[in-house]
């Protein structure tokens, strides 16, 4: 069952197309990821959903009823914000009942759904604490509680991880995957971070100035790109441009051909799906390149090493837990499905 659906939003700022015609829907229980670079219109795609942002053109429907001139009072939809927005001055009770109180429900039922939230997120016992008083990780929770104890049609998350550091943003994927799963909650959560994204999300669209480039789930967008930007975007990558001749382009074993106007194509190579040998592999499969270490990071868990080819002015950066020393002729072995070929 379709929960939204966004048909050709349109938001202009002057001359800038912060949304320029997106059309998104998302099923019950589904959470779609929407990333992009800053600017490309996902921060304002979601605070268009929550009644923030006057649309110029376009319409949202919410289980079929039309909300796009509704308040954001009026849309049952909460929304989480980047920075928490708790209220200091209130205790973590107060903070996450805060909701209810609006909506004038009886003191029983306020109390029974606080306490039942405040254990289903395991905060029960901060439940008499001040913000100032709380870790990133718990002033999350509690902003988190305050959005789903209304029991919304739909949750809209903006950037909710992006003030904790690494491990517990970690940990917390887990946990916030496990509370949407658990509560059927239709959501969309917009994040900078691509292996978020792909990590959390049963959909992701990925926009670029105003744009929605590729809908789809993880799996179908990592694999199968849209387009060179797609392709890019997406994954931990190194890009080359290769120049063609009489219509075509020769890279290691390869050749492509270019369409009638193209001089030369955009190769996006998945950096951590390669192999590094200092032999020439036996059978040719996908595409080998030969060439010169030039220079070597270490990742931790891995070497991130630069590499100079014959084909390219660009050098090729590729990850591998094997050693090899500057200056090393190498083969860059690519498998299929690893590697995407565009004109320009």
């Amino acid at each position: 069952m379709v929960v939204l659906e966004t048909r050709n939003l349109k938001k202009y700022y002057g001359k800038v197309h912060a949304l320029d015609d997106v059309s998104i829907d998302v099923e019950e229980g589904e959470l779609l990821a929407v990333i992009g670079p800053s600017g490309s219109g996902k921060t304002t795609f979601l605070r268009s959903i929550a009644g923030f942002v006057k649309l110029d053109a376009g319409s949202i429907k919410l289980h079929g009823r039309d909300i796009t001139n509704l308040p954001p009072e009026k849309r049952n939809v909460a929304m989480f914000f980047q920075n928490y927005a708790l209220w200091p001055h209130m205790n973590v009770f107060d903070n996450v009942a805060y909701g209810l109180k609006l909506r004038k429900l009886p003191k029983d039922e306020i109390e029974e759904r606080v306490h039942k939230i405040l254990k289903l997120l395991d905060i029960e016992d901060l439940v008499n604490r001040k913000p100032n008083q709380l870790s990133g990780g718990q002033q999350q929770r509690v902003a988190l509680a305050r959005a789903i104890v209304v029991e919304p049609e739909l949750l809209l998350l903006d950037e909710p991880l992006s003030n904790l550091d690494a491990k517990i943003r970690m940990r917390i994927r887990f946990e916030i995957k496990a509370l949407q799963k658990r509560l059927n909650l239709a959501t969309i959560y917009v994040t900078h971070d691509q292996e978020e994204a792909l990590s959390i999300a049963d959909k992701i669209a990925i926009m670029h100035l105003g744009k929605v480039l590729q809908v789809g789930k993880p799996e179908e967008v990592y694999r199968n790109p849209a387009n060179f930007f797609v392709a890019d975007f997406i994954g931990t990558n190194s890009v080359i441009i290769v120049h063609g001749k009489d219509g075509k382009v020769q890279i290691g074993n390869r050749t492509f051909n270019l369409p009638a106007g193209s001089k030369y194509a955009r190769i996006v190579v998945r950096s951590d799906e390669v192999t590094i040998s200092s032999e020439e592999p036996k059978e040719e499969k996908g595409l080998t390149i030969s060439g010169k270490i030039m220079g070597r990071l270490y990742m931790g868990s891995k070497y991130r090493y630069e590499i100079e080819i014959e084909e390219s002015n660009d050098p090729l950066f590729v990850n591998s837990q094997n050693i090899y020393d500057v200056g090393s002729e190498v083969y860059v072995i690519i498998p299929d499905g690893s590697f995407f070929v565009y004109e320009v």
